[in-house]
């Protein structure tokens, strides 16, 4: 059995497939991993893991970088989300929001599920198509769910795993604080350098 590292983009996963002397490629396979680049976004996330994902997989583990809703995290901080939700999967009630669970067609919330021990904090995250960028969207979201992070796939690999009922974690660095956009705060190279010494770290140990 195998592990699949997923990550939406080469740039998040740049360092590990330096270290790991992996070709360029959009999926790889080696002794003892196999590394998937999804794209960006759920759909694609879910359309590529239709593609690859199997039962000769033990465990999933899902790289990359987020926005914080909590500025106490210090940018490039490397957390464990071990639970994620489709933020605006449902529909608009007037000012109130219904959930696809509370319409009856399905889940919006999935978890991480995993016996392995992740030294990391946990933390609570949305996945969204659109970014937050405006104060008072980020505030309905603050207020309806309470996320600590946000990302655009996550929710996504959490649910491909629990159809196949595969093993899942999701890491993710700190990039930016979840704001108007202001790309002159953000830290991403710091996020991803991070993340890859985490997830380097973790892959050794496998090896």
């Amino acid at each position: 059995m195998k592990t699949l590292v997923v990550a939406a983009t080469k740039a998040e996963l740049n360092i590990l497939y330096q270290h790991f002397n992996l070709p360029e490629g959009d999926f790889v396979e080696s002794k003892n991993f196999d590394l998937l680049i999804t794209g960006v976004g759920m759909v694609a996330t879910a359309f590529t893991l239709g593609q690859h994902l199997s039962q000769k997989y033990d465990l999933v583990v899902n790289f990359g970088i987020a926005g914080s809703f909590d500025r106490s995290i210090a940018l490039g901080t490397v957390l464990n989300i071990t639970e994620d939700t489709f933020a605006e999967l449902g529909a608009e009630n007037g000012e109130e929001f219904l959930t696809i669970t509370d319409l009856g067609f399905g889940e919006n919330h999935y978890t991480s599920r995993t016996q392995r021990i992740v030294a990391l904090p946990i933390a609570k995250g949305i996945t969204k198509n659109c970014v937050s960028g405006s104060e008072k969207s980020i505030q309905k979201l603050i207020q309806r769910l309470n996320p600590t992070t946000e990302s655009m796939e996550g929710a996504a690999v959490f649910y491909a795993c629990k159809q196949l009922n595969i093993d899942c974690l999701q890491i993710r660095s700190v990039s930016n604080y979840v704001e108007p956009r202001n790309k002159d705060n953000w830290k991403i190279g710091l996020a991803i350098k991070n993340l890859n010494d985490w997830a380097i770290a973790f892959i050794g140990e496998m090896n």
